[in-house]
Formats: structure tokens, sequence, C-alpha cells
């Protein structure tokens, strides 16, 4: 639970700190207002983890395993797009979309690993409630979050 914590609160200031940059160098925010849901999505997430898991219990190896290879994968999608990386959506007029990494072949690749360890992590703690719960949050969260990341792409 600790490395989710300091993975998701590095991720943040990493987020933040490109977010800057961009908005400092010109680039705009789209759609902001249903970014403190995921905030709260998340939060609320690791909380029941934290809360609801019976820590004394043996997660489930491969389950484990899963989860650290979506971590790798997710470092892949961070080093991909660098300094455009950020968890909202910011557009900076005249860059082109990323076409390299896994986004040679996939359009969103962070939110698909994101689906997955929202699901996988508390079914490696047999948890099943916590995953359906969160996973049917994230995926509509997610699904009008795609809707609204695709109309600001397709102008750029």
């Amino acid at each position: 639970m600790i490395f989710i914590i300091l993975q998701r609160f590095a991720e943040l200031l990493y987020s933040n700190y490109n977010t800057k940059k961009l908005l400092k160098n010109g680039a705009k925010e789209y759609n902001s207002k249903h970014y403190p849901l995921f905030i709260i999505l998340h939060t609320c997430w690791i909380v029941s983890l934290v809360l609801f898991i019976d820590h004394n219990d043996k997660p489930k190896t491969s389950l484990i395993v899963l989860f650290f290879i979506l971590q790798f994968l997710r470092l892949w999608v961070l080093l991909t797009l660098g300094k455009y990386w950020t968890t909202r959506i910011i557009y900076l007029e005249g860059t082109k979309l990323v076409k390299k990494g896994p986004y040679k072949w996939l359009k969103h690749p962070n939110y698909i690993i994101v689906f997955f360890e929202i699901l996988i992590l508390p079914l490696a703690f047999n948890s099943w409630i916590i995953a359906i719960i969160f996973t049917i949050f994230n995926t509509i969260l997610l699904l009008y979050r795609i809707s609204l990341e695709n109309k600001v792409l397709k102008y750029s």
C-alpha cells in the first residue's frame, strides 16, 4: 500500500510539474471540471484497500506479479510522453500526437493500465467488492475522459 501511495503522489508531482511548464509555454487545459472526480476515485480506492483488506492474508502471487508488470508498462507510458505526460487534458498548439512506444499500437495505453490496476490489486487480496465497485466507477469516468480528450485531439 505504501508503494501505491508513494507512486500516486510522485505521479501527481510529476504531472503538476509538466502541467505548469506546458501552460507556461502556451498550452491550454481543457475540460478540467471532471478532474477532481479522478482524485476522489483514486483516493477512495486506496483508502478502501487500506481499510477493508485483511493484510494478514497472503495475496495471490500471480496477480501481484501482473500488477507489477502493469507498473513497468506505466513507466513506459511516462517515459514515452516525457514532458507531455500529465493527469490533465493539456494541449500545446503545434505539437503532434506521440506515435511511438505503446502509442504506436494504442491510443490511450495509460487508461488501459489504470483500468487493470484498479481491478487486479483488490482481486489479489480476494476483495471482489472493491474490485467491482471501483472498476465500474473508473470505467464510467475513463470513458467520459476519453471522449473529452478525443475531442481536443481531433481539433489539434
